[in-house]
């Protein structure tokens, strides 16, 4: 029981000691004594050169209330082991009442009996307070708006037994009466820390004391050193020091701490100089209590944890208890730091939580700040005060019973705190609860009771959708609902998110998702996850794990894929099959692509909407929730023979960590003996199996979760009968609770982290997350996060009470830009550096690359389009308008002509068309080599004009613009688009030139290869294609709906080829129907499965002489070749679809040729190189332009290039590219290890010589030889005669014989240049 020390009930007993102490005040001397039972009139000005003992304590507490009644009320919280009162003196105005409105704060010392300072100096800061008041306006500020707790004595029983002077501790005094220390006696996070309150009576009557008066900042005051230290003071490893550990308010508490610090002029150096550990220092003044040293049990944490209380610890001095001379020093060094700390609980956000009907005051109602786990309750009066730094916060009021309310984008400044009031309505249809249990003097509060599901009935699919709306309703700010696509009969997949930030993906919080009900006849999981998204929502706030859930993860929940199917099953099905397939009979779990069998089936819209969703967002976990069985089966589900054994994924063993995650929180289920009744002979060894072992199950849905995104996925069976009665319902739900919640922790465990560039800390994307062993990698998210889940190490495993289910291990990754050195190694030197516009540029590309960066360019740039099929004189007429329309950014140029005398055009786009820019990438798009196939050549049009509209009016387009130069084909065979007819879908007219020839097999660039000469259209594309000054190369074609990549040709074996891949995937990935891999082409018969949309060019048809082919061998360019749809001329009305579908990937391309690698080949004296051979992984060739610039497009990881240039040594470097990185390599033009220069003059030197040598020699040899001139004047005169025998002679050259024997007299000059090969 708390007793105060009361005021005199009447007037005169008021006013009588106060004017006995006006008398003595004003004839005191400057120095006077304590004596116990004094009046207040005896009272003399404060000396600061004596410690007050227990009896000279409490009469000078007692007289300080008595003489500032109305600022100033004494009590006691309780009392010590050995009888003596706790005293708190508390200061603000009207102390003897609770008004709403003003902040607890409290002030705690002595708590280790023989460290003194902090009993004395809250002793000063008392008498300071009251003394002031009035005086300063300052004081007056903080005493007027703040209600004020100060306990100069935690353990006066400990003081007692201290000794002055000792400042070691080596006298005893630091524990209480029962040798007990105190700052570890309050109950702890990690491991409990229980003590009996008889032993810590201090102890409990803190905790009941902070209980009741909900503190809002508080500090606690020691000795031994000087620093301030703040949360948490242990950690779940007790290692004894180094382990730093953060509390969700680290940054708060830090800036906290700092307040405390850097108005103490000893402790704001971080140098306390303390004689027992000189060498100990403190950076700032400040320090996390457990990187300090382990402290289980300590006051600091069980205020922040239990009692709605931020509290740091301050230790004053190195002495414990110096001697009293040092107590005004002391004084004036904490001063100011006391008071700055107090004036602190001001700032954040405060506000009231009232009742929507009636005003009244919601009591205990959470505050809840997305994006720290950390949240505190309203007092009694529905008051809050939560204090926060200057930011942006969303906060969200929480009661039991009432619709939470969310304000978003509450703008928290410097100073005061910002103003915030929630009302909530009830819920009517909420069952009302017991009147809450009242809190056990001396012990925690009694475990929280999550609100469980109140109603269990089968919902149709109207009252699915009823039920998801109203939870969507009800709690907007944790909830999103929305749709990725229909059924067969048009019924929404909906899909519910559950997370405090629930529309988008925050960074470094993981995506994970339940599906259920893909067989509609299996139902259990339907009906659970209905539950468990009114567990979910109803707890948020007041459960501690719900809350920590939702915050830290982004939780989607899709109660049914198979809502057709559901309500064609019949309630009562024990194993039947009414109800299990789609509307158009297919199994889809037996309907997406499998590794092992190609599935036929046509891919239905429940599977496509389902890939499409999982391909956009970056799960990390995933459970699909079947019935049938009790078990966890984890992938694979098949294998290559199609027989029943194990198959084995490279993850096998977390598949099984996270598969009995679940199975040991179902009460059945980890038995392993499921359906004794219906299957006596099955049994699954800790209710888990692998799934093809159990029985084979080809285009499962897990598998390829595992194998196409970053997701893990198990198929969790729930029960024996698939669609149960009703009132079996909770029994389900009872048996499943836990399991539901303990498996969506596992994607808290292994590792996680973030790419970043080195340079500037963006996220990198698409950055491959490569494990040791284990042959299965990850990619980063769109803002270079990552999650990996791993299988713990059971030597560093982490023990932890209540945080044990989340221990995952942070590992970022920061890449930096390669640069090389004359060896090829990375140098420090001078780099090359980008300028603050390629800065921006190369920031306009990442973001572009990332999640919905071109989905939202495409949105803002529509244009208005009519289109129709443009036939050669419309198409012509269309080009010359783009350029009498954007002359500043188009130039067209004819290209050669076809046999029927058509130009061949091209359009360059950039913002210097006329101008070369070695230092800008090229891109070619090119479309129309078979006439018969016009949709490409159409897309291109609108792309240009696309292009041109946008550019000067969407910034995004512009810079584009502006950095690339864009090439654009639209038609290579223009004679046989003149042939080809609309609507044939299969027709093969218009497939050839005017001269009957397939131009795509009639590109060969060694003359050996050619039967006869190259067509017209297809040397001037060679010329175009020999101009080398590529980087990408795009080519539309049709008849099939697939992205291919070099070669047409048979080969063994592609150089680069993941490189190859990798571009054609970024056009399949950014088309909406591509990237599903199902051409669905039932006119040419090209059916079946093609993985992610892309296939070696050889595979789909294998041929010679192609133009992507001679791209690659000739002109150094890669190429892939996009068909665009299964019919080769469809009809004009589908091109504005089709026109949809391929804008998106068309942009994707002008990104992508943005990234690689780029770089200057240059000398030591920084003299550009033209023409050096860049080499790409001991392949693949690319050449330096003009300025020595050169680009090459890599996939993502690592990759080596050499450079090779004539006369100069030969670089090699190592580099891993997952965006642009810019390389520059500084050639060294040593020949033999000496300066080439020297080397040089050396040869020209020794020519000189023997030169002038041959001369002479000559000259004698001449002077011998008149005397023969006669003999060949004769021989002249006979020429004739001798003709052959010269001939003859003159072939006896080696080196004319090899001349004669390589020329191929039937070649033109001409044709010889494209013999060849560089």
């Amino acid at each position: 029981m708390v007793h105060s020390w009361g005021r005199p009930s009447t007037t005169l007993k008021l006013w009588l000691p106060l004017f006995f102490l006006l008398v003595s005040l004003g004839d005191a001397s400057s120095r006077r004594t304590r004596r116990l039972g004094s009046s207040a009139a005896e009272e003399t000005a404060e000396t600061y050169d004596k410690y007050y003992n227990y009896v000279e304590l409490t009469g000078l507490l007692r007289a300080l209330a008595q003489k500032y009644p109305h600022i100033a009320n004494l009590s006691s919280v309780g009392q010590s082991a050995e009888g003596r009162e706790l005293w708190v003196m508390r200061i603000t105005e009207d102390p003897n009442g609770d008004s709403p409105g003003k902040p607890k704060f409290k002030y705690v010392g002595n708590m280790h009996g023989d460290e003194t300072v902090s009993r004395q100096v809250l002793v000063y800061l008392v008498e300071h307070l009251l003394g002031k008041y009035g005086e300063e306006p300052r004081i007056g500020q903080l005493i007027n708006t703040t209600d004020i707790y100060i306990m100069p004595s935690m353990n006066p029983d400990g003081f007692e037994r201290s000794v002055e002077g000792d400042c070691i501790g080596e006298n005893g005094g630091r524990n209480n009466a029962k040798n007990m220390d105190l700052n570890r006696s309050f109950p702890d996070q990690f491991d409990g820390t229980f003590v009996s309150p008889g032993d810590v009576p201090e102890v409990m009557a803190v905790i009941r004391w902070i209980q009741e008066k909900k503190f809002v900042l508080s500090g606690n005051l020691h000795g031994g050193t000087v620093v301030a230290s703040y949360p948490f003071d242990d950690s779940a490893l007790h290692k004894q020091q180094g382990q730093y550990s953060q509390s969700a308010d680290d940054n708060l508490f830090r800036f906290l701490a700092l307040v405390y610090s850097q108005n103490h002029p000893v402790m704001k150096t971080g140098e306390p100089n303390c004689p027992d550990s000189p060498e100990e220092t403190f950076s700032d003044g400040i320090t996390n209590g457990a990187q300090w040293y382990d402290v289980s049990g300590g006051m600091q944490d069980y205020n922040y944890l239990y009692g709605n209380c931020l509290e740091i610890t301050m230790e004053l001095s190195c002495c414990k208890y110096p001697l009293a001379a040092e107590l005004r020093k002391e004084w004036d060094m904490n001063r100011e730091s006391l008071i700055a700390y107090m004036e602190k609980i001001h700032i954040g956000v405060r506000g009231y939580v009232k009742e929507a009907v009636n005003g009244s005051a919601l009591t205990s109602a959470s505050i809840v700040v997305a994006g720290i786990l950390h949240n505190l309750t309203t007092g009694m009066y529905g008051d809050y005060y939560r204090l926060l730094l200057p930011g942006t916060y969303n906060i969200t009021a929480v009661a039991p019973g009432y619709i939470s309310a969310t304000v978003h984008s509450v703008q928290v400044m410097e100073g005061k705190a910002t103003e915030l009031n929630f009302t909530l309505a009830p819920v009517a249809s909420e069952v009302e609860s017991s009147s809450t249990p009242s809190s056990i003097p001396g012990v925690l509060p009694p475990e929280h009771q999550p609100i469980q599901p109140q109603e269990f009935r089968h919902h149709n699919y109207a009252d699915m959708e009823l039920f998801l709306r109203k939870y969507n309703s009800e709690f907007p700010s944790i909830t999103h609902l929305y749709s990725v696509g229909h059924s067969v009969e048009a019924r929404e997949l909906w899909v519910m998110i559950i997370s405090d930030n629930p529309t988008v993906h925050e960074h470094g919080e993981p995506e994970f998702k339940y599906v259920a009900n893909m067989h509609g006849n299996e139902v259990v999981g339907r009906e659970l996850l209905l539950n468990l998204i009114e567990y979910l929502c109803r707890n948020y706030g007041t459960d501690l794990e719900v809350t920590k859930l939702v915050n830290n993860t982004r939780i989607h929940i899709m109660p049914s894929m198979n809502p057709d199917g559901y309500e064609a099953a019949i309630e009562g099905d024990v194993k039947g099959y009414k109800g299990r397939n789609n509307s158009n009979n297919f199994d889809l779990n037996r309907n997406f692509p499998d590794q092992f069998t190609t599935i036929t089936d046509p891919r239905q819209p429940e599977t496509i909407a389902v890939m499409n969703w999982l391909k956009s967002i970056p799960f990390v976990l995933s459970a699909n929730l079947h019935g049938g069985s009790l078990v966890v089966n984890y992938p694979y589900d098949d294998d290559k023979e199609g027989t029943t054994q194990y198959s084995q994924s490279p993850d096998d063993k977390v598949f099984q960590q996270v598969s009995r995650a679940y199975s040991q929180e179902n009460p059945l289920m980890h038995n392993g003996h499921p359906c004794e009744e219906l299957y006596r002979d099955e049994y699954f060894e800790d209710g888990i199996t692998n799934g093809a072992n159990w029985y084979n199950v080809p285009g499962g849905m897990q598998d390829w979760n595992y194998l196409n995104t970053n997701c893990f996925e198990v198929t969790i069976e729930l029960g024996c009968i698939k669609y149960p009665m009703a009132n079996d319902l909770p029994k389900y739900w009872e048996q499943n609770r836990k399991a539901l919640l303990h498996f969506i922790h596992q994607v808290h465990t292994g590792i996680k982290g973030t790419v970043s560039d080195m340079n500037d800390g963006t996220g990198i994307p698409n950055a491959t997350i490569s494990v040791a062993d284990i042959d299965h990698n990850i990619t980063s998210a769109h803002t270079g996060d990552y999650w990996r889940i791993l299988v713990p190490d059971l030597r560093n495993c982490i023990t932890n009470k209540y945080f044990s289910q989340d221990s995952v291990e942070l590992v970022d990754f920061r890449l930096t830009r390669l640069h090389s050195d004359s060896k090829g190694q990375a140098q420090n030197g001078l780099q090359p550096t980008q300028n603050p516009s390629e800065k921006e540029f190369q920031s306009l590309i990442k973001e572009l690359s990332l999640g919905q960066g071109l989905e939202k360019l495409v949105r803002i740039t529509a244009t208005d389009s009519s289109f129709r099929y443009q036939r050669y004189k419309e198409l012509s007429g269309f080009m010359r308008g783009l350029t009498l329309n954007f002359p500043k950014i188009t130039s067209l140029r004819g290209l050669g002509r076809s046999v029927e005398f058509r130009t061949l055009w091209a359009l360059e786009i950039s913002n210097k068309p006329r101008e070369a820019e070695p230092s800008e990438p090229k891109i070619r798009f090119v479309a129309g080599i078979h006439g018969n196939a016009p949709v490409g050549t159409e897309l291109l049009l609108e792309f240009a004009a696309f292009l041109c509209i946008n550019y000067g009016k969407n910034p995004a387009i512009t810079r584009l613009i502006n950095e690339t130069r864009i090439v654009i084909v639209p038609s290579i065979n223009p004679d046989g688009r003149e042939q080809a007819v609309e609507k044939q879908c299969n027709s093969t007219q218009g497939l050839t030139n005017a001269h009957g020839k397939d131009l795509d097999t009639d590109f060969f660039g060694n003359a050996s290869q050619r039967v006869v000469e190259a067509q017209p259209e297809t040397r001037a594309m060679m010329d175009m294609i020999l101009d080398k000054g590529y980087t990408l190369s795009v080519a539309l074609d049709g008849g099939a709906l697939v992205a291919t990549y070099p070669y047409d040709k048979p080969v063994q074996s592609v150089e680069n080829e993941g490189t190859l891949k990798y571009l054609a995937s970024v056009y399949a990935n950014n088309h909406p129907k591509m990237h599903l891999g199902d051409t669905g082409c039932s006119n040419n018969g090209q059916m079946g499965n093609i993985p992610d949309g892309v296939m070696r060019a050889a595979e789909r048809q294998s041929h010679m002489g192609s133009m992507k082919d001679f791209s690659m061998d000739f002109g150094h360019c890669p190429e892939i070749t996009v068909y665009t749809g299964c019919c080769l001329f469809p009809p004009a009305e589908q091109l504005a679809k089709l026109w949809a579908e391929n804008k998106k990937a068309l942009l994707s391309m002008l990104v992508e040729v943005h990234k690689g690698v780029r770089g200057v080949v240059r000398d030591k004296s920084g003299k550009p190189i033209v023409g050096a051979i860049i080499v790409l992984n001991g392949g693949v060739r690319v050449f330096s332009a003009e300025g020595g610039y050169f680009h090459a497009l890599l996939a993502p990881g690592n990759h080596n290039i050499e450079a090779v240039a004539d006369g100069y040594q030969q670089q090699r470097q190592e580099v891993h590219t997952a965006s642009s990185i810019i390389i520059e390599f500084d050639m060294d033009n040593s020949i033999f290890g000496l300066p080439r220069e020297f080397v040089v003059a050396s040869a020209a030197a020794s020519m000189t010589a023997l030169v002038v040598t041959a001369c002479i020699i000559w000259c004698v040899c001449a002077a011998k030889s008149n005397r023969q001139k006669d003999g060949f004047h004769r021989l002249r005169q006979h020429r004739d005669d001798y003709d052959d025998e010269i001939r003859l002679t003159s072939m006896g050259s080696k080196k004319s014989l090899l001349a004669h024997e390589f020329q191929d007299e039937s070649e033109s000059d001409e044709e010889t240049l494209y013999a060849n090969k560089i």
